[in-house]
């Protein structure tokens, strides 16, 4: 990927998460927002890591119940191979979809399947036939999506198992769906989870909780594949300023130590 391709998908991101984050502020400010339940993740604090069964479990559930409405535009499927999925399997993985490539000999457009360099398939051509198949709801792209909302990780937990019953006396129009952690506490998506809603291949019982706790993990990875590496970065560059003070303590104890 080339120095302007990398300088373009920032600004997007930038501008993406400006967006959201005005559409977050504006929300809490009617006081129409409920503080989402923290939780203990595992890739929290200096030496959080992310669990790679989590995340595995996390990419089936968005693979097999995200994906027909959600891309995942940041995201190519050799990047699986570094939470634990080996490359004979993301190759098969990417050869479930198909791609327009071309043109051709011919000067045609054909389709593929897809090879690990692809990103993910949008499951949409464009946005108007995605708002077309969702009520004329647009399914946003979940790259960024636990950085583009406040506290994202709890938030989008509790959004997917925040679904219930309206209150008494309080109206849902047709085609929304009650609930109370999103703004407004009507939402155009439907519930998306349901108990063994997927079938884990490691043999989780794949409960709601379970589903919406793994999809969670993964998509805060695809929002920040590099984490890991720059927290391993950041305690080593500690450690070197630990040490660096300890040798520069050594050295003015030594040089002063004759002057009274």
């Amino acid at each position: 990927m080339g120095r302007n391709s990398m300088k373009n998908i920032a600004a997007m991101g930038s501008v993406f998460l400006l967006g959201a984050a005005v559409l977050s502020n504006a929300a809490q400010a009617s006081g129409d927002v409920i503080k989402p339940p923290s939780r203990n993740w595992s890739f929290q604090g200096v030496f959080g890591t992310f669990d790679r069964g989590s995340l595995q479990r996390g990419f089936q559930v968005y693979n097999g119940v995200c994906a027909g409405c959600h891309s995942l535009r940041l995201v190519a499927y050799r990047n699986l191979m570094d939470i634990g999925f080996t490359e004979d399997q993301v190759t098969k993985i990417a050869a479930e979809k198909e791609v327009k490539d071309g043109p051709n000999d011919e000067g045609e457009m054909f389709d593929r399947p897809a090879r690990p360099s692809d990103r993910f398939v949008k499951p949409f051509p464009n946005e108007n036939a995605a708002r077309a198949a969702n009520n004329g709801a647009f399914p946003p792209d979940l790259s960024l999506m636990v950085k583009a909302r406040k506290d994202g990780a709890n938030y989008l937990h509790a959004l997917m198992t925040g679904y219930k019953e309206p209150p008494a006396g309080e109206k849902v129009p047709e085609g929304m769906a009650y609930n109370e952690y999103f703004p407004g506490k009507q939402i155009a998506m439907p519930s998306p989870l349901s108990e063994d809603g997927v079938e884990y291949t490691d043999k989780t019982k794949a409960t709601v909780a379970q589903m919406a706790s793994d999809v969670t993990t993964f998509l805060a990875w695809a929002a920040e594949p590099e984490l890991e590496a720059r927290k391993r970065l950041g305690v080593k560059v500690l450690l070197f300023l630990l040490v660096l003070t300890g040798l520069l303590y050594a050295v003015k104890r030594r040089i002063w130590a004759d002057v009274h």
